[in-house]
């Protein structure tokens, strides 16, 4: 009897050991716990599945955006009677988003509603904006996702700028005084000064152009009309002449001419001023004239005239550099030549002179250039071309200063000038 007692002993331990080790088994907790946080594993699935999905939609609209202002702005450079609206609606609903479906507006401001180019008449703002429904992550927000896209965009003009200012500060780096009258027809004036009157039309001048186009503000607006308007706060224009080098040159082929009669001179080195009096008629054989120091002075009732044409202002000892007065009643007919290193340049000023030099092209309606006044450090008075045959005229100064009736013209094809402006649309923001 003892014997089968001790032999259900070992029996009941191993039965108690396996109770006890039940007891402190925790594995059925894992499937509790894989319970309760399948709704979170699921959800973050869903969410970074959807977030990859969001970012790819976020960047579609943002080239939906840039491509639709990009457009907008082309049609208005060629157009600026056109529906903007319909116009990047039209680019946007390409991408796949129409407006007024699916949660998509596209809402298109000029000048833009916000940014830096707020003040610019000619920029055009594009938003485009997206709802999407949640998915899985629907377990974190009900809240639809909205997505935007935003983009500026400038229009180019086709180079139509006549009249450039390159003087970063002056007030009244254009300036239009008096009772001058300035008609640019079909182009646009460009000033690249920062200046809070960096343009200034006073009194009763008035400026008729294409568009007015100022880095800083204008002073006297009232007397300016504009059929693509006013824009300041504009980037600087470029130098279209900036990388047309001066000629080298030696020696002198002339010295302190003056001129009486009628006569027909040729290409050279002038020192020291060229003088036309009354009754002077001089003819320029192509070519490239250099005045070194001195005057290029035309009384009332001289004539100077060419074609295929440059004459350059400068200075062989950096000292009285050589600068240009034309009177009233002088007549000006010179024309640039179409090629070769100085094509579309009639009058090119030496970039080292003190913008001090002052050139005084005061012809009026006898006062006919085809092609560039382009004196980047000179003080640029002009009056002139109120009658002119050409049209292909450009002015461009350090500063220019209107002292007259003025009329220029910007159809270029086949002058070789170079233009004034950005020819193609551009995003800036």
């Amino acid at each position: 009897m003892a014997r089968h007692i001790n032999s259900a002993g070992p029996k009941l331990r191993r039965l108690g050991r396996m109770l006890a080790d039940l007891w402190r088994d925790r594995r059925g907790n894992y499937a509790v716990i894989a319970a309760l946080m399948a709704p979170v594993l699921i959800g973050s699935a869903g969410l970074a599945t959807e977030g990859g999905l969001w970012i790819y939609v976020q960047k579609t609209i943002q080239g939906a955006s840039d491509s639709a202002a990009l457009s907008a702005a082309t049609l208005y450079s060629l157009n600026n009677q056109v529906s903007l609206d319909d116009q990047a609606r039209s680019v946007v609903a390409s991408y796949g988003y129409v407006a007024g479906t699916g949660g998509t507006t596209v809402t298109v401001h000029r000048p833009p509603a916000t940014g830096a180019y707020t003040g610019n008449n000619q920029a055009i703002e594009v938003i485009v904006t997206t709802s999407k429904p949640r998915l899985l992550s629907a377990l974190y927000s009900s809240e639809t996702v909205t997505l935007r896209g935003r983009a500026v965009a400038l229009p180019g003009n086709n180079g139509a700028g006549c009249v450039l200012t390159l003087n970063a500060t002056a007030s009244g780096a254009v300036s239009s005084q008096g009772n001058s009258a300035v008609n640019l027809t079909q182009c646009s004036v460009y000033d690249d000064s920062n200046s809070s009157t960096a343009l200034v039309n006073g009194g009763s001048a008035t400026i008729n152009a294409l568009s007015v186009n100022v880095v800083g503000q204008v002073s006297g607006g009232s007397g300016i009309t504009t059929t693509q308007g006013v824009n300041v706060g504009i980037s600087a224009a470029a130098d279209p002449y900036a990388g047309v080098a001066m000629p080298a040159f030696a020696g002198c082929d002339q010295n302190n001419v003056t001129y009486k009669n009628t006569v027909t001179i040729n290409p050279g080195v002038y020192c020291n001023g060229i003088t036309l009096n009354a009754g002077a008629v001089v003819t320029m054989n192509p070519g490239v004239y250099i005045i070194d120091r001195g005057t290029l002075k035309m009384n009332g009732g001289a004539t100077l005239q060419g074609t295929g044409v440059t004459i350059i202002f400068t200075s062989s000892t950096n000292n009285n550099y050589a600068d240009a007065v034309i009177n009233g009643g002088a007549t000006l007919a010179i024309t640039a030549p179409t090629t070769g290193p100085l094509a579309g340049l009639a009058f090119f000023g030496d970039r080292n002179m003190p913008t001090s030099t002052t050139f005084k092209f005061n012809g009026g309606d006898n006062q006919v250039i085809g092609g560039a006044v382009y004196v980047p450090h000179g003080t640029l008075q002009y009056a002139g071309g109120a009658n002119a045959a050409t049209n292909c005229t450009q002015v461009i100064g350090d500063t220019v200063t209107f002292t007259g009736n003025s009329q220029l013209k910007i159809n270029c094809a086949g002058s070789g000038t170079k233009p004034i402006g950005t020819s193609v649309a551009s995003l800036v923001e």
